[in-house]
């Protein structure tokens, strides 16, 4: 196999990732302790300790509401401070994941050259230190959506509060995908890391976060739909505020892209797993 095309292509393919499924859930133990050692180092001798989760988006969420409701209207189909949490929610669970695993394997060098363990727990329990945080982050949602359903008519919160699940699962592929090829090119290359802070900052600003994602250039609207965040956090407003099914052929590319992300990216990895302690 030369490349990543025999790779795919190879006949022992699907032994080769059921053996490394098997591998990484024999190490799940250790995913889910390293996920909560880095919680457990993020809030540690805080006062507000994992509240900190909810307190972040919160008061973003009350930053962006004044200045897109008082400085510079921006209109919503739904009450903004909403519209905003339920944006700034999900991208500041795939921002901290990402961000964090970038250097998720250079900050555990010893236990990635002392012991064997699949080279994908790293990143992964970046991941899941993250999702810790977006479902603590996610009462204060659950909060404003009762709050705002009895108090808007604009908020409809029905049966399509479930698949809330898929979406989340898209996003968690997506954001596994970016995390081993970006943990992978920060081992090759440090300035990975520092790159991806302004990469991820500007990214923000080119998905539905914080606005609606709509432009009256039909050219600029294609290049940003190009963008899988705007159609997974579209689709978190769609099932969790307007009652909606998520519109599917948005969602569907997301959900296309998320999957090639998650394919190419552990390919990398996998591929240059081999060299990681010479580099760590």
């Amino acid at each position: 196999m030369n490349n990543a095309a025999d790779f795919i292509y190879d006949s022992d393919v699907h032994s080769t990732v059921r053996s490394r499924f098997r591998e990484v859930w024999a190490a799940r133990h250790l995913l889910q302790s390293l996920a909560w050692r880095d919680v457990k180092v993020r809030y540690k001798q805080s006062v507000l300790g994992i509240g900190w989760a909810m307190f972040v988006p919160l008061s973003m969420m009350l930053l962006f509401a004044f200045v897109f409701t008082r400085v510079v209207p921006v209109q919503t189909d739904v009450p903004y401070a909403i519209f905003a949490y339920c944006g700034l929610l999900p991208w500041t669970f795939f921002s901290a994941s990402t961000t964090a695993a970038v250097n998720s394997l250079v900050a555990n060098r010893t236990l990635v050259t002392k012991i064997y363990a699949p080279a994908e727990v790293f990143p992964l329990s970046a991941i899941g230190a993250s999702f810790i945080d977006f479902l603590v982050g996610g009462i204060v949602l659950a909060g404003l959506m009762i709050y705002f359903s009895l108090t808007s008519a604009a908020i409809t919160v029905s049966w399509t509060v479930v698949l809330v699940v898929p979406v989340i699962l898209v996003q968690i592929l997506f954001t596994a995908g970016m995390s081993f090829f970006l943990a992978t090119g920060n081992l090759f290359f440090r300035d990975v890391r520092y790159i991806y802070s302004v990469v991820v900052t500007l990214w923000m600003f080119a998905s539905s976060v914080i606005y609606p994602m709509k432009v009256d250039d039909p050219a600029a609207q294609a290049v940003l739909n190009l963008n899988p965040m705007t159609p997974i956090l579209d689709a978190y407003r769609d099932v969790l505020l307007r009652g909606l099914m998520p519109e599917w052929r948005a969602f569907g590319y997301a959900a296309a892209v998320a999957v090639v992300t998650l394919i190419l990216g552990w390919i990398v990895l996998y591929r240059m797993q081999h060299r990681f302690a010479e580099k760590v």
